[in-house]
């Protein structure tokens, strides 16, 4: 049973809220959801689907501040929802909507792959996300070892060349290197050639060790200079892997609702946290540990708690059912969750759908 810890030290059951007492949590995060202005018991009165006075209201929202539930901004305002009873409202009396046609119909045009990169796939998902969420889109793309379906090498003049890699999970990657200035064109078609038939269907891992050592041993057909092309396109992502790319876009979004310079410094606080490799990493271990859409409200995430943000995450996998990345949204504690959670969750299928 869930239980949370009350104003006078008390521990006390959430599902014991009565209908009376969960209606009224209702409309104030509702009413919280739409102004995030606090609501008062006169106003509650008018819009309960009960009858109730204004003195019982209040009654019970006194109970409620006493559960964590909500609190009083100012002295004589009315009540705004804890981030507990934000929790409690997400968790067990949210109600769902169902996604838009029209909207289901934007993502799949919008992250449609015909022509694009991976990348490009992901950027645009996060793009439209962020477009009908009013949120920043996030998406954590991380990058695993794919098996290689391509590489070539092609000429950029004297003294330079551009690697092309393509892996079979549909990732383009482009690396310029510098190549002898006497270099022939039939080397860079000889080097092309080489790694191709060694590298095809194994990752860059798997293969770079038998290459280099076949090189060092003089056991490989390829000329010297030919030799070197190989070795310097090799060498372009020699350092291990990478822990992946964080796209974020919409920024703009979570400003909308700023009045106060702390609060503007917080939300850039927050991107800067968003940007460093160690929260990247942290951000997709929250997401493997959970199936389908996550919700973080606040503090619950100390990636959030000095913003005062909330984030709706939910990863997307591969073909083979791995978990391979996460997209979202970050907003204010008082988005619209019953709207977005829908909308994240259809996108994180459509880019799963389209990476398997």
């Amino acid at each position: 049973m869930s239980t949370r810890t009350t104003k006078t030290g008390k521990t006390t059951p959430i599902v014991e809220l009565n209908e009376r007492s969960r209606e009224i949590l209702r409309h104030v995060v509702d009413a919280y959801v739409q102004t995030g202005e606090p609501v008062g018991s006169r106003t509650l009165s008018k819009r309960l689907s009960m009858s109730l006075s204004p003195a019982t209201i209040r009654n019970v929202m006194a109970d409620l501040e006493d559960l964590g539930l909500l609190y009083a901004p100012h002295t004589s305002a009315g009540r705004l929802p804890t981030e507990l009873g934000l929790r409690m409202f997400v968790s067990g009396l949210l109600e769902v909507g169902k996604l838009a046609e029209d909207e289901r119909a934007r993502i799949d045009a919008q992250c449609a792959a015909r022509g694009k990169s991976l990348p490009d796939v992901l950027s645009e998902a996060t793009r439209t996300l962020s477009g009908l969420s009013l949120c920043a889109g996030l998406v954590l793309a991380p990058k695993t070892e794919s098996p290689l379906k391509h590489i070539e090498f092609v000429n950029l003049g004297p003294g330079r060349a551009l690697v092309v890699i393509v892996t079979q999970n549909g990732v383009v990657e482009n690396r310029i290197i510098e190549v002898p200035h006497d270099l022939p064109p039939t080397s860079l078609v000889e080097a092309s050639n080489y790694l191709a038939a060694r590298m095809t269907n194994r990752t860059l891992e798997e293969a770079r060790e038998e290459i280099l050592a076949e090189l060092e041993s003089h056991k490989s057909a390829l000329d010297e200079l030919t030799s070197k092309v190989v070795s310097a396109g090799l060498g372009t992502w020699a350092g291990g892997k990478s822990d992946g790319a964080l796209i974020v876009r919409g920024q703009s979004h979570l400003l909308s609702d700023v009045t106060a310079i702390e609060d503007l410094e917080r939300i850039r606080n927050l991107f800067d946290m968003l940007e460093t490799r160690e929260q990247m990493i942290r951000l997709l271990d929250l997401v493997n540990r959970a199936e389908g859409v996550q919700i973080f409200i606040g503090s619950e995430n100390d990636l959030f708690t000095a913003a005062g943000c909330s984030m709706i995450v939910s990863p997307f996998r591969n073909g083979a059912e791995e978990i391979v990345g996460a997209i979202g949204v970050i907003g204010p504690t008082r988005i619209n969750y019953a709207r977005i959670i829908p909308l994240v969750d259809y996108t994180a299928k459509v880019v799963g759908r389209l990476i398997g």
